[in-house]
Formats: C-alpha cells, structure tokens, sequence
C-alpha cells in the first residue's frame, strides 16, 4: 500500500502539492482570524465581566456543534468555496483561543497588577508588558489546540468546495480510487501531528526563554 501511495504522489504531483497549498492556506488564514478575534475579545472581557459568562457560554456552544454541520449551516448565508469554508473554521478555532485567553489575563495575581499601578504605569502598559505576557503560555496553548483543531476540520472543507486535501478524499471515495484516498487521509493525519509538534516545540522554547 506504501508504494501504491508514493506511486500515485509522483504520478499526480500537481493535484497533491494544490490540495497541500490549499489546506495550509486555509488553515493558516482560519487560525490568523480566530486569533486576531479571541485576543481582543478576551481583553474586552476582562473590562466587562459581567457579561463574560455570557459570552464564554455561546463560544463554548460552538465547541458542541460538529465542524460539517457548522459548515452547512453557513451554506445558504455565505454560498460555497473558500469564504465560508474560512468563516467556518475561524468559529471553530475561536472557543480554545478566546478561553484560553480569558482565563490566562484573568488569573494575572492581582497584587503584581497593584504593584505595576504603583509603579504608575497605566492600564493599557500593565495589559501589554505585565499581564500578557505572564498569560501567554496559556494562551499559547490555546493557540496550539485551535491550530491542530483546523488543520483536521478543514479536511471538511472539500464538502463545499473550500478545496484542501479532503478534495483528494471524496475524489478517492467517489472513483474507489483507494491510493488517492489513503495520500488524502494520509497527508492530512501528518500535517496535523506537524502542527502540533511545530507549536510544542515554539511553547518549549518560549518557556526556556522566559524561565531559563
């Protein structure tokens, strides 16, 4: 079976290598979104508390609802290809991201925040060089489950023509062409065990740099 999938690579190397470049593509671009989404929704939070529990609550309600049905519920708003696809995976990477955020700023020990208030820095300076940074490995964790979270979901993006490897997939279970939907399969389980190993060893470093 390997050398049927290394044979079926070199036969179609440019099908894989689209597919690749979509998927990445989309997973980067969903990920990039969620997260220039969740951090400034987490600070706003802090500052607004009351409604926090609110909003945590219809973000976690997005974890209960299955990446393919969140797809097609954007279906007859959005139509098919890439932007629903992105809007999609964006939702899905958002609860882990903003959560973790959340939780990491809010944990911040309050007697360091009234120290740096003595010190007469202003909130926006605390927020910035105190708080966010002490948070960001918790943040970062979140960061590193959303990524590997997209990476798998946007195998389902090939559903409503968002293109990616599931293309390779569905083509393969549509013509029985077994090597092709195994490359698919197979593509998409390694780059998602590279992404996480790629964020685990980013969180090892950033934690030997801050805590040598």
């Amino acid at each position: 079976m390997l050398w049927q999938v290394l044979t079926w690579i070199s036969e179609h190397p440019k099908p894989f290598w689209t597919a690749m470049q979509q998927h990445v593509l989309l997973s980067a671009a969903a990920l990039g979104l969620a997260i220039g989404i969740a951090l400034p929704l987490a600070l706003v939070l802090l500052r607004w508390q009351h409604a926090s529990g609110v909003a945590i609550g219809l973000v976690n309600v997005l974890r209960t609802i299955p990446s393919l049905a969140l797809l097609v519920v954007l279906l007859p708003v959005l139509g098919t290809g890439f932007q629903p696809s992105l809007v999609a995976l964006t939702l899905y990477g958002l609860p882990a991201i903003l959560i973790n955020a959340y939780t990491g700023l809010r944990e911040v020990d309050p007697d360091i925040i009234d120290a740096a208030r003595g010190q007469g820095l202003s909130s926006r300076q605390i927020t910035r060089r105190i708080a966010i940074p002490i948070a960001l490995p918790v943040i970062f964790a979140g960061i590193r489950t959303a990524a590997v979270q997209i990476v798998s979901a946007a195998t389902l993006a090939a559903f409503i023509g968002g293109g990616g490897l599931g293309e390779l997939i569905t083509a393969g279970m549509g013509t029985l062409d077994i090597p092709q939907l195994v490359v698919g399969g197979l593509a998409v389980a390694l780059l998602a065990i590279a992404t996480e190993l790629g964020f685990g060893l980013c969180e090892r470093h950033m934690n030997r740099t801050r805590f040598p």
